[in-house]
């Protein structure tokens, strides 16, 4: 039968994506130059061409979506019912049902459009009739707009399905909830499968490989099943019963004696006896986990009674294969998946029950018969009645007595376990070094600097003044600590010197809260608007006094702020070094005059002024040595111009390249 890899399903892009793929395909692949001095015949080819082109895209693309997604009749019956468990086999046709009808319609557009497009007049009406058929093609596909975004879903989830090949050999486990399928699986296959102590941790179907006698097995993990009636059963559940009835497996049903999943033996033998249809002429193992907390012999009458009716009921599928009673030993087993006891001999139990009733079916079918007649068995006969055992060199014997008694090599694993794990074992580098005396392996390296050795350097006794030294620390720290903790208690002082020292806090005090306002107001605090300062108290004198008590001349301050309450002038004010120049000149010069007109601009520093601290002797050597900064960097200016490095693209749209169409040949150029 046909297999699918879902993996390779094309995207299904949205409806307006769709219409945005095709319709600018069609502008970049057809003709857009046209005119209405172009004989008629040429319009009709040039807008048929557009209408042809437009639903060939739409048909191309609509058949892949269409032959990408499987056809649930045409694959394996496993495939088929997990789909329609998933996603609803209807409601999956209904939606391929409509790209398909969708692909009809757009067909038949085209068709009656290019039809009516050969009757077409004039440019106007070839123009109108193409711009009608587009959107009607477009309309069509937002139309099925639900459709596509439906099977996007679809498609994103089949590709994250496990890729499970419903021919080859197979091994199923089952059972209720947390009864350890996860755990086995985790230690006889590769694979990863979540585990935890509550129930349905597995949601899907999970599948892990592993091998037995050079045979690749392919181990599916089912989740958990329920006992109650089908139509109950949700879509988790549902997955493994559609695992169990059509794929082809030995199955492994597992059963949690010790009862810690929260299911006594009697539900998990009523799950069994409900599901025991679907093990029909499969290979049945039960399988009773968990016996380090629960030994099978340790079972009540009742509870080991119940177990054998599940053991006779599995051994009715052994006779089924043969025709006859066989050994039941392969049929009832235990282990302990936590302790990892007897996981290997249930593996190699199911893969040996598999692998025999495989041999079974194909030695039963026709087709043995064409095979079988292409094999030979030779067998020799013997020439005479000697014996010849099979002889092994002496050398062979020695070299493996040798190797029995070595015994096995420890591994950096085996060290790390018996140190104590991970975290606390840490691998010498140093022990597989090749020198002449294993003694020398674990000494120190030597530190080399400049030359010399270090170790050559160090005091024999720097052991003992480090911890002189420490110890003169701690003193000196626990003595500074002391110190800091000291607070002057007044019962020590005279009387003269508690009133200096109540004298100095206070002014200590005095300082902080000044400290203080001066912070939260420094430079911000505006004027104070007479209505706020209805007493007066906030005057020139008052800041005259204030100043002359700090040593500093209050007369310009005093004036400054005369001036300001006069008013703004209507002109600009002269400048304080002007002002004995301006009294003189009569009429103001040209540069007095610009100054005047721009009022609202405050006065800059001239270039040349020299302010303190920028090391020039005078304006004319500032002025040199500016000049001198402009000439030298001119050159590296011109240098600094645009090149090919820079991130910068000179011409955003060549001419060369953006002129005209490309043709059927190169696509390098236009």
């Amino acid at each position: 039968m046909v297999q699918y890899n879902f993996k390779k399903i094309t995207v299904v892009p949205t409806g307006k994506d769709f219409i945005d793929i095709i319709l600018s395909r069609t502008q970049r692949q057809t003709p857009t130059v046209v005119h209405k001095g172009y004989a008629i015949s040429r319009l009709h080819q040039f807008y048929m061409r557009k209408v042809k082109y437009t639903e060939t895209n739409f048909h191309d693309k609509l058949s892949t979506i269409i032959d990408d997604f499987p056809r649930l009749d045409d694959i394996h019956p496993f495939y088929g019912d997990l789909l329609h468990v998933l996603y609803n086999k209807d409601h999956y046709k209904l939606a391929l049902g409509q790209i398909n009808t969708a692909r009809n319609l757009i067909g038949k557009i085209a068709k009656d459009y290019v039809r009516l497009l050969k009757y077409g007049d004039s440019l106007y009406r070839c123009k109108a009739l193409k711009v009608a058929a587009l959107g009607r093609m477009c309309t069509v596909i937002k139309r099925v707009c639900p459709s596509l975004a439906y099977l996007e879903q679809i498609r994103q989830h089949m590709a994250r399905l496990p890729s499970i090949d419903p021919n080859t050999r197979t091994i199923l486990i089952c059972g209720y909830p947390n009864v350890g399928k996860s755990s086995f699986i985790n230690k006889i296959t590769k694979a990863d499968v979540d585990v935890q102590p509550y129930a349905f941790t597995t949601k899907s179907l999970f599948v892990g490989h592993t091998d037995y006698k050079y045979l690749r097995y392919q181990v599916i993990d089912t989740p958990g099943i329920l006992d109650r009636p089908f139509e109950d059963r949700n879509i988790i559940e549902m997955c493994s019963i559609t695992a169990l009835a059509h794929l082809r497996a030995a199955v492994l049903f597992f059963l949690d004696i010790s009862g810690s999943c929260g299911y006594s033996i009697a539900q998990q033998a009523a799950l069994f006896h409900s599901i025991k249809s679907l093990f029909m002429n499969k290979p049945l193992i039960i399988v009773c986990n968990k016996t380090d907390l629960q030994p099978l012999e340790g079972l009540s009458e009742d509870d080991m009674k119940l177990v054998m009716e599940m053991k006779s009921e599995a051994m009715k599928t052994v006779v089924g294969q043969d025709g006859e009673a066989t050994n039941d030993d392969g049929v009832l087993l235990t282990m302990s998946a936590l302790m990892e006891d007897g996981v290997t001999a249930v593996k190699n139990a199911a893969c040996e029950r598999l692998l025999n009733q495989r041999v079974e079916v194909k030695m039963k079918s026709k087709k043995i018969n064409d095979c079988l007649n292409r094999f030979h068995v030779a067998i020799p006969k013997p020439r005479d009645q000697k014996e010849r055992p099979p002889c092994i060199p002496q050398e062979v014997l020695e070299a493996k007595a040798k190797a029995a008694e070595k015994g096995k090599r420890k591994l950096e694993r085996d060290l790390e376990n018996e140190i104590g794990g991970a975290g606390v074992y840490s691998a010498s580098l140093k022990k597989h070094y090749i020198l002449a005396n294993d003694e020398w392996k674990e000494d120190i390296m030597p530190e080399i600097f400049e030359g010399h050795n270090v170790y050559d350097f160090m005091d024999p006794d720097g052991d003992f003044l480090l911890e002189a030294l420490e110890r003169e620390e701690e003193i000196r720290l626990e003595q500074k600590g002391k110190d800091d903790d000291f607070e002057m208690d007044c019962k020590e002082l005279s009387l003269e010197e508690q009133e200096a020292l109540a004298e100095i806090r206070k002014k200590k005090k005095m300082l902080i809260q000044e400290h203080r306002i001066k912070k939260s107001t420094a430079e911000s605090r505006p004027i104070v608007p007479r209505k706020f300062d209805k007493e007066r108290k906030f005057t020139s004198h008052r800041m005259g006094r204030e100043l002359s008590a700090l040593g500093l001349d209050p007369s310009s301050s005093i004036n400054r702020a005369r001036s300001v309450t006069r008013g703004r002038k209507r002109g600009r004010s002269v400048a304080r070094g002007d002002e004995a120049t301006a009294m003189d000149v009569d009429q103001p010069s040209k540069k007095q005059r610009m100054r005047s007109l721009s009022r609202a601009r405050s006065l800059s520093r001239p270039p040349g002024e020299v302010v303190p601290g920028e090391g020039f002797k005078d304006s004319k050597q500032k002025i040199a040595a500016l000049n001198i900064a402009r000439k030298s960097t001119k050159q590296r200016n011109k240098n600094a111009c645009r090149g090919e490095s820079d991130r910068v693209i000179p011409t955003l749209k060549p001419k060369h390249l953006f002129s005209g169409k490309r043709g059927k040949g190169k696509t390098d150029r236009r």
